[in-house]
């Protein structure tokens, strides 16, 4: 290679070189302020999670972007870029399976939003209030202050009672006494009980039924309905309060018995 050859080379590179540096400053200045302007207009009013998600997509791909045109200005093949991402992709798909299958679930959670921050639910086998919906995990605090971090994952194949969603809940308690007690009598003193809970709302009003009937006595349901939040301290009240008033009223719980009969020759 000649002196006006290498020369002509080295000019052309340097060039190229120097138009690749100034599309990727450009490329990564104009990304940023694309992000800022997408977070304060486009994604301002979603969710604070779906948009830090959404963002960092959003980024990720701006700046493949930049990097490949810069490098198809300095004269690297495009080709030969693309091969090696989408190799580096597929073995990273295939050793974060389990990974990118919770990123997914967490997707769906954040745009369909079964569930929300402060609602409780129970999820499978677990309940309590939810305190974070994560990209990979969802964390929910049990009633003994237990946290539990679930994978999204499970969450979009399994069912999920939420009991905050529509305000209010019904709380159900059972008491069950003899036979030889009156149905109005025990009816009027269980319903006279829960009207007096402070945290029984009065609409829809609470209400007693009888639920069973069998050989050791008649077992009254006791209806009322509360906020979510209330719910553990009206079925405590329920429980305990009812008890109080069945025993106020002389009304007694039936008791196992056995008759021994002694048969003499």
């Amino acid at each position: 290679m000649d002196t006006e050859t290498l020369k002509e080379f080295l000019t052309t590179a340097g060039v190229n070189l120097l138009f690749g540096i100034i599309i990727l400053i450009v490329g990564l200045f104009l990304s940023s302020s694309v992000i800022r302007v997408l977070k304060k207009k486009a994604f301002a009013k979603i969710d604070p999670a779906l948009q830090a998600f959404l963002l960092n997509a959003i980024k990720l791909l701006l700046y493949i972007v930049v990097v490949l045109s810069a490098a198809n200005v300095i004269g690297i093949p495009l080709t030969s870029i693309i091969t090696i991402f989408a190799s580096a992709g597929v073995a990273i798909s295939l050793g974060m399976q389990g990974a990118l299958g919770n990123l997914v679930g967490g997707l769906t959670l954040m745009i369909l939003k079964p569930i929300k921050i402060g609602e409780y639910v129970q999820i499978g086998q677990h309940s309590g209030m939810v305190k974070n919906v994560g990209a990979f995990y969802t964390e929910i605090v049990t009633r003994d202050n237990s946290l539990i971090s679930l994978p999204n994952s499970s969450l979009t194949n399994t069912a999920i009672v939420n009991y905050s969603r529509e305000g209010i809940s019904r709380v159900e308690v059972f008491f069950t006494v003899r036979h030889e007690y009156d149905v109005d009598t025990v009816r009027e003193v269980l319903l006279e009980m829960a009207k007096k809970g402070e945290r029984v709302l009065e609409d829809p009003s609470p209400w007693v039924l009888v639920n069973k009937c069998s050989e050791t006595g008649v077992e009254y349901a006791v209806r009322a309905w509360a906020k979510a939040e209330d719910w553990t301290h009206v079925r405590f009240y329920l429980l305990e309060n009812g008890k109080r008033a069945l025993d106020e009223a002389d009304i007694r719980v039936p008791y196992q018995h056995l008759d021994v009969h002694v048969k003499q020759d």
